[in-house]
């Protein structure tokens, strides 16, 4: 049994894996607030879905940047208390088992480049908005070398009131603390309209970055009443000018269980390679 687990701000997923080409329903969970807590809740969940198999190994995302070399967390916006904990170490610890840990939004974008709305295409570029910005780019199924992870919710988009972040101005927990209210509760479409255009910045900040051949988006403020994305790509046709064409943008394909299916491809190359 193979143990596939992802950690945002506000939900954890955990699931168990025979063969890595499939899994078994997700088990899904408020993310605790405590350090220890998150690491006795994956262990023990993975244990309730294992029985009586032996965990082979275990991968997972978790919704904050990770030092490469030491595998321990840079606590970020989601998990500041966490900074500097060896999480990789203490789970592995306490599973007694091999434990690989990436970013939570790269492992979405590696299942969306292989099982989702990227699959097909080289170079994949993910972007989520949702509680807050994150993404990754993924390269021929693979996550993009890099040293610290990727953190496009950290761009600067305005210096006009003061240096504000991507995260600031488009996701979730902003608009809470500005507005006092949900997401699904803000009707205007002037609101959204304004939401859509900003996110243009940011997409064509990737872009012209990253250079893809297609742009992956999702999280929870891209639904109905949220940002959308059809807006979006055409205020980047007013912004975009350096490139002849403007890649694809796609909306994500596998929901909340994006991690899961990325969880699982990163595993199996790990496995691989240590084969």
């Amino acid at each position: 049994m193979y143990i596939l687990f992802d950690i945002g701000k506000t939900k954890t997923r955990v699931a168990g894996s025979l063969d890595l080409e499939s899994f078994l329903e997700p088990k899904i969970f408020d993310t605790p607030k405590g350090y220890e807590e998150t690491i006795h809740l994956v262990a023990s969940t993975a244990k309730e879905i294992s029985g009586e198999s032996a965990i082979e190994s275990v991968a997972g995302g978790i919704g904050c940047p990770v030092e490469k070399k030491t595998h321990s967390l840079i606590g970020g916006m989601n998990f500041p208390a966490w900074d500097g904990k060896p999480f990789q170490e203490d789970l592995s610890k306490a599973m007694k088992t091999t434990v690989f840990l990436e970013n939570d939004s790269a492992l979405v974008g590696l299942g969306e480049a292989t099982h989702g709305a990227g699959k097909g295409s080289d170079i994949v570029a993910y972007i989520t908005v949702s509680t807050g910005v994150g993404g990754a780019r993924i390269i021929k199924n693979t996550i993009d070398a890099n040293a610290y992870g990727f953190e496009p919710g950290w761009q600067v988009l305005s210096l006009a009131e003061g240096q504000k972040y991507a995260s600031d101005i488009l996701s979730g927990k902003s608009l809470e603390e500005s507005t006092g209210r949900k997401p699904y509760e803000v009707i205007d479409p002037a609101f959204w309209n304004d939401k859509a255009r900003k996110l243009a910045y940011v997409l064509n900040n990737v872009i012209v970055m990253w250079s893809p051949d297609v742009v992956v988006v999702g999280g929870s403020m891209m639904k109905e009443i949220g940002i959308s994305l059809p807006l979006t790509e055409n205020y980047l046709k007013d912004i975009l000018k350096i490139f002849p064409v403007i890649p694809p943008i796609k909306k994500a394909e596998l929901h909340s269980i994006g991690g899961i299916w990325g969880a699982m491809e990163f595993l199996k190359t790990k496995n691989t390679k240590t084969a």
